[in-house]
């Protein structure tokens, strides 16, 4: 190719959009090095060019007409990072149309989209990075496709909601209610005002969806992804949990044994000796486990201006490469292996039981009993009195089972006598058999 300078347009100029401009503001020097191109800003999309900015050097490129972006033959890259469904994906299949590439955060459309998005970047021999929709500023979607290309990957675990994680670290570490640190989080700006797609783990189900595709290179679909959230968590679950080893974290899971998958998102008792144990606050983490490397583990901040534009402008780079090189869209790799989904008797795993029962001779027979019914063993139990001495709490850990046997338990829990409620049941991960 025989341009200089490759010219972007820029949809959206908020928290993220303002970073991408700050990061290729004072990193000319090292961009032009590292891609041997110049990168200009030459129009930004947004609501309101009126509206005051933190650099109001880039009013003169402000526009409220995506046409100024999508139109203008000089823009070789659009960088998406308006977020939601429409019309950023009406815009991305645009700018495909017309032989731009196209660099994303977005998250949800990529979850929901994805496939549609790629194919027709395919189509166009365009092509579409999205790095920063999953865990912010660390590298896991490129790791997932390059660094794991030669290796076979049987099971990633993330915690990549910052939300999330940041109530159940206050919760764990001040053992305080789930409301009330929900109530410190929106204060800080943590939660949204309405924090539906966090709590209730949807946000964090989009992107395992995301990362099952890319590492398992199967078509997944969020509705795959097995979803439930953390507001029913409760101080007390978190305390038991400790005293048995583990704490309590919202963890996306995607397994893999041999053809067969999993991909869920739920509250998880993890054992403390597991490096994701440690993992607080707003911070992310992936887990992945290849047949041959064996365990790794990404970490760093899931959010904020400067993680995610770095992302996104290290997606850049890559785009700007690929063009120099004459290699764009050549890169990519769409899911190519049949999705064969595992049946709940199929999904293994331990789990953390608490139950209120009458205090009285032979309850806990009666429990257990209904457990080895199904073939599932105790790990660990716990009795404790509760209601002022009146009934019993019994908490249990169980060896490996499924869940379809575990819902079926469950179920007969409901019909004894005995049995005044099933407080809480968890995943258990990190154990030995986990």
């Amino acid at each position: 190719m025989d341009k200089q300078t490759v010219k972007l347009g820029l949809m959206g100029f908020g928290t993220v959009g303002t970073g991408v401009v700050r990061i290729i503001q004072a990193h000319q020097e090292d961009l032009q090095k590292q891609t041997g191109l110049g990168i200009e800003i030459k129009r930004i999309l947004v609501q309101d060019a009126e509206k005051t900015r933190s650099i109001p050097s880039m009013n003169s490129v402000l526009t409220t007409n995506a046409s100024d972006l999508l139109d203008d033959p000089e823009i070789d890259v659009i960088v998406e990072v308006i977020g939601g469904i429409s019309p950023a994906r009406e815009y991305i299949l645009a700018a495909l149309e017309r032989g731009k590439h196209v660099v994303t955060a977005n998250k949800d459309l990529m979850a929901l989209h994805g496939g549609e998005i790629l194919q027709k970047a395919q189509e166009k021999g365009c092509d579409v990075y999205y790095e920063a929709s999953v865990a912010g500023g660390i590298p896991i979607l490129r790791a997932l496709v390059e660094g794991f290309s030669s290796d076979r990957i049987t099971k990633m675990m993330g915690i990549v909601n910052g939300t999330t994680n940041y109530i159940l670290t206050k919760m764990s570490q001040d053992g305080a209610d789930y409301s009330d640190v929900l109530k410190e989080a929106q204060a800080l700006g943590y939660a949204e005002a309405d924090p539906t797609s966090d709590v209730e783990g949807y946000d964090a189900a989009r992107k395992m969806a995301i990362l099952a595709t890319l590492g398992f290179r199967v078509p997944m679909k969020l509705e795959d992804v097995d979803v439930k959230g953390i507001s029913g968590v409760t101080k007390e679950d978190i305390a038991y949990g400790k005293k048995l080893g583990y704490e309590v974290k919202l963890l996306g899971l995607a397994r893999r044994d041999g053809e067969a998958i999993e991909v869920s998102v739920q509250p998880t008792m993890i054992a403390k000796s597991h490096p994701l144990a440690s993992v607080n606050g707003v911070f992310n983490a992936v887990y992945v486990h290849g047949e041959a490397v064996g365990e790794t583990m990404f970490y760093g901040p899931g959010a904020g201006e400067l993680p995610t534009a770095t992302a996104v402008v290290s997606d850049l780079v890559t785009v700007v490469k690929n063009m120099k090189l004459g290699v764009n869209g050549r890169g990519m790799v769409a899911p190519y292996k049949e999705k064969i989904l595992k049946d709940d008797k199929q999904k293994l795993s331990k789990y953390f039981l608490r139950i209120v029962v009458a205090d009285k001779r032979g309850v806990l027979a009666q429990i257990t009993q209904l457990l080895a019914d199904k073939n599932i063993s105790l790990e660990q139990v716990l009795q404790q009195p509760y209601n002022n001495g009146e009934q019993a709490e019994i908490i249990i850990v169980t060896h490996l089972a499924s869940k379809g046997d575990m819902d079926e338990v469950l179920q007969g829990m409901e019909e004894l006598e005995i049995v005044s409620e099933v407080k809480s049941c968890y995943r258990v991960e990190g154990g030995e058999q986990a």
